[in-house]
């Protein structure tokens, strides 16, 4: 009789293995990965006691490995536990009036429209440099209030299609 194909035939295959080793090797997996995300001596709830089994101190549950206690902080019984705990705790606590919310209010003025501007290239003679002079005029800028002015990338302004290779440079003073 030819046993090669059949399942768990081939000689060295080692078989297939059975529905009680797959459920073993899926719950060892499991417990592996829950020991790696969840540190279980840090759970309030967690206690092993003298027999050498697991307890759950919010459930009162008993429980022979770490996986199985795992599973069990997973559950319906545990989690409605949780919440209920947690609720009667809030109901307990005393209401801790909210922080009150810092108002900060806008500067309102009315704009007076554009101010007074010049641009003109230069080149420095000794280097030969281009640069720009921007002059602009407040007249009716506040007493000891200075422009102030930062430059913008073509990514941030709204108005046109954005260009990297275009910088914006914003200049404002109140009330302008």
């Amino acid at each position: 009789m030819d046993f090669q194909h059949r399942a768990g035939g081939k000689t060295g295959s080692g078989g297939v293995a059975s529905a009680s080793e797959s459920n073993r090797d899926r719950r060892e997996r499991l417990r592996q990965l829950a020991l790696e995300t969840i540190d279980i001596n840090k759970d309030p709830y967690f206690m092993k006691n003298h027999l050498g089994s697991y307890e759950c101190k919010l459930c009162l549950t008993l429980h022979n490995n770490e996986g199985s206690y795992l599973a069990h902080t997973q559950g319906k019984k545990h989690q409605t536990n949780l919440a209920r705990r947690a609720a009667k705790e809030a109901k307990e606590a005393p209401a801790q009036p909210a922080p009150a919310k810092v108002k900060v209010e806008v500067k309102k003025f009315v704009k007076i429209g554009r101010p007074g501007y010049k641009v003109t290239k230069q080149r420095d003679p000794e280097t030969g440099q281009q640069s720009l002079l921007f002059q602009i005029d407040y007249p009716e800028i506040a007493e000891g209030i200075g422009p102030r002015h930062r430059f913008m990338s073509a990514y941030e302004q709204r108005i046109e299609p954005p260009d990297r290779r275009w910088q914006y440079l914003l200049l404002a003073a109140e009330p302008y």
